[in-house]
């Protein structure tokens, strides 16, 4: 079953545009977008399962400058 997902990303200070780009690139990542407000990107995935999701969330607090993610999971 696909799931979709939102997964809100705090970074270190400087320019966000740079890390969303990198997220963007992860497969299963539709949109990653800087925004204004407690968080500085906002992640749209659309994944087969919650072990995909697992495999998203790790390569993203790979990335340098990511210090927290909040995941929301859409209910159908």
């Amino acid at each position: 079953m696909q799931i979709s997902v939102y997964i809100l990303v705090e970074v270190e200070r400087g320019e966000p545009w740079q890390i969303a780009s990198e997220i963007s690139k992860i497969e299963g990542v539709k949109t990653a977008h800087a925004v204004t407000g407690q968080y500085d990107i906002i992640v749209y995935a659309e994944l087969d399962d919650l072990d995909a999701l697992k495999n998203v969330i790790k390569k993203i607090h790979a990335i340098e400058g990511v210090q927290h993610t909040q995941t929301a999971v859409c209910i159908p």
